[in-house]
């Protein structure tokens, strides 16, 4: 693998891409929608300041999710086609009977990819060198978040080109690619919930059942009064052992429907009446059948 066969590929895919008219178009719609939102975002913060922050943080911050956002959408569809793609073009042949080996052809499309996604996220300086005159953005945060929206950009990237490589089918590569990007984005945010639920044993499912058999069914109850007083009793139940737990549960669901404490009570004095009988000896169960003929 030498870097003259990447190269190589590298140029060979930017001139197909150049060659194509739309990504001139798609160049400057993407680079008006950047400059929209931040006019928009500019005019809408009106006159908000802020001695610590600053007028210009708050817009970069914007900007750079906007960008993000925007980068998800496009990027996959730089390499989710690249080599499946051209298979079904035939091009793909014409590089594989060459001295080029598999490794510099998939290097060299995934560099044109990057080098592609970094064209757009080179759209967005301008914006952001606004964004410094109006003060309160760093230098140094300026270079660790353009840093981190290249390798994200890189990583997006090579995940499709990897699809694109794995699956025959185009639609099919670019389906997932957009998938993962769905996964990575939206899913690591829900296994970080989740993962923190766990690591910090806020709440077990023993008291999440707990909660439940107290609140009950919403009946006569609306079903979001209900769940503001769960959202209520999880964020209490870390400092209360189950007994307390069902207990406040209990209260809860009575302050909200206290047309049916008479009914839940008579509930609970049968429960509590089965379970008396359920644990009795058999002999006094005996005795007492007994009596009773």
């Amino acid at each position: 693998m030498t870097g003259s066969g990447i190269a190589t590929v590298a140029r060979q895919e930017f001139r197909l891409r150049i060659r194509a008219g739309r990504w001139k178009w798609l160049l400057g719609s993407f680079f008006a929608v950047l400059l929209t939102f931040t006019a928009l975002l500019d005019s809408g913060l009106g006159n908000v300041t802020d001695a610590r922050a600053g007028k210009g943080a708050i817009l970069y911050g914007g900007l750079m999710l906007f960008v993000l956002g925007l980068a998800l959408l496009v990027v996959p569809a730089l390499a989710a086609q690249s080599v499946n793609g051209d298979r079904e073009r035939g091009t793909l042949a014409t590089l594989q009977v060459t001295l080029l080996t598999p490794a510099e052809i998939v290097l060299g499309k995934f560099v044109a990819a990057w080098g592609t996604a970094l064209v757009f996220l080179a759209l967005t300086l301008p914006l952001t060198a606004y964004a410094m005159t109006r003060g309160g953005v760093p230098l140094g945060r300026l270079v660790v978040v353009t840093l981190v929206l290249v390798l994200l950009l890189g990583t997006v990237c090579a995940i499709s080109l990897w699809l694109s490589s794995v699956l025959t089918r185009t639609t099919t590569s670019g389906v997932l690619a957009y998938l993962a990007v769905f996964a990575l984005s939206v899913g690591t945010v829900i296994l970080f919930g989740l993962a923190t639920a766990v690591t910090t044993g806020g709440l077990s499912l023993t008291g999440a059942a707990v909660i439940r058999a107290g609140l009950g069914v919403p009946g006569r109850v609306a079903e979001a009064d209900l769940t503001r007083a769960a959202e209520q009793l999880v964020a209490e139940a870390a400092g209360l052992t189950l007994e307390c737990l069902a207990g406040r549960a209990r209260e809860a669901r009575d302050t909200l429907d206290v047309a049916g404490v008479p009914e839940r009570e008579e509930e609970r004095r049968d429960r509590r009446e089965g379970a008396r009988r359920a644990d009795r000896p058999a002999g006094v169960a005996g005795l007492c059948r007994e009596g009773e003929a």
